[in-house]
């Protein structure tokens, strides 16, 4: 017998949930796209996108996801022959680094794996021994994953770009915040990330379809003689004077309605609590994982526990299949959990806790599980959620 009555629990990483405030900003007649009012709404968005960027660089919102947004980083500031490093932590990196080098980029990958951050030593090295042996350096640009989701690993940007400097290399440093955006801290000016990029569907609360790319000066001074640049992606036709140039046509409105809702409502809360209530919940759940861990069939996909992300956990299942628990939790409960990718494809399930998400939707999802887990016989150790509310209890103080 089912108990999946009432609102499904939407615990995956991307897309998330959307809140109803954003829906109904979403739900309202088109405007004229010539008019004073969009235009303002544009010159308020991207003066946002650069805020939580936190950036005086230049913004750019393009009608598309991740991947898109991944591309217009790429041919706005490469050529055809270019060399880039990609540093490995996961998938999306290297995923990044793949759209590169279909668009004829030499792509060198710094090789990690899905269980660690990257090393900033490692890049350090690397970049040294780049200068050594060309007379400078021949790696033009950086590829980096704030948060990958299908480790759940976050790298230490700012160590990363410390590295870079101290092997005093000129590669722009290009990273992807999707992920992380909205949901833990990035200084993209003051850890001098060159480009950095994101969408709209996780931390920014909006539906699938909006991208956005930041550059400061020295990427853009770059992008003057980049080869790759094409129309729809170019910076350069996209700070032109008429409002279609912002989007290469007609801009996606009520999308725009929906992000202009979704940055109000951050910025009502406060960034700063925004991020604590995720430090919060991704250790809400990583309580609760430690105490299932106990048993032996689970474990963190990520080994050490500081390189473990905020917006969401990979969880291991040894001899079992993960895709059962997965299953039991929806059809019986309504309870979406993330499924294992790349790697970690039948080895993993995956517990979101980015965007917007509450105690609740955390500790009935970790709830849900712990009767999965039950229920299937799978080993673990008994308490689990009982330790994330006990958890949360001592630090969400009356």
């Amino acid at each position: 017998m089912s108990v999946r009555a009432g609102r499904e629990f939407l615990a995956i990483p991307g897309p998330t949930n959307v809140p109803d405030e954003v829906l109904g900003a979403m739900h309202r007649p088109a405007m004229d796209i010539y008019a004073g009012p969009l235009l303002a709404l544009t010159d308020s968005l991207l003066r946002d996108v650069a805020r939580v960027f936190k950036t005086k660089g230049h913004a750019y919102i393009y009608i598309a996801n991740g991947h898109g947004a991944w591309e217009a980083t790429l041919t706005n500031v490469l050529s055809k022959g270019d060399k880039i490093l990609v540093l490995e932590s996961g998938r999306f990196a290297v995923g990044w680094g793949d759209n590169a080098r279909r668009m004829g980029v030499e792509v060198e990958v710094l090789k990690g794996d899905m269980r660690r951050a990257v090393r900033p030593a490692e890049v350090e090295a690397r970049l040294k021994a780049d200068r050594k042996a060309n007379g400078g350096g021949s790696i033009k640009a950086v590829l980096v994953a704030q948060i990958d989701t299908a480790s759940g690993v976050v790298n230490d940007i700012e160590a990363i770009g410390q590295a870079m400097r101290n092997a005093g290399h000129d590669a722009l440093l290009m990273v992807d915040t999707v992920a992380s955006l909205g949901c833990m801290p990035f200084e993209m000016d003051a850890w001098r990330v060159d480009v950095a990029m994101s969408g709209s569907q996780k931390g920014l609360m909006t539906p699938p379809g909006l991208g956005f790319v930041a550059a400061n000066d020295r990427a853009r001074e770059v992008h003057k003689k980049a080869g790759l640049r094409t129309p729809y992606w170019d910076w350069t036709e996209r700070e032109g004077d008429l409002h279609y140039q912002k989007y290469a046509g007609t801009p996606p409105e009520h999308l725009l309605f929906g992000l202009r809702k979704a940055f109000d409502m951050l910025f009502e809360e406060g960034l700063e609590n925004v991020f604590r209530r995720h430090w919060l919940l991704a250790e809400a759940v990583r309580r609760a994982v430690g105490v299932w861990a106990e048993g032996q069939a689970i474990s963190f996909n990520i080994v050490e526990p500081a390189e473990r992300c905020d917006t969401v956990t990979a969880v291991l299942l040894a001899g079992r299949d993960p895709e059962a628990l997965r299953a039991y939790c929806n059809d019986n409960c309504g309870v979406i959990l993330g499924h294992g990718i790349g790697e970690l494809s039948g080895k993993a399930f995956r517990i979101a806790h980015m965007g917007h998400v509450n105690a609740p939707m955390v500790l009935g999802t970790l709830s849900v599980i712990e009767v999965g887990l039950a229920a299937l016989g799978i080993p673990h150790g008994r308490g689990g959620a009982q330790a994330a509310i006990d958890w949360l209890g001592e630090q969400v103080k009356a």
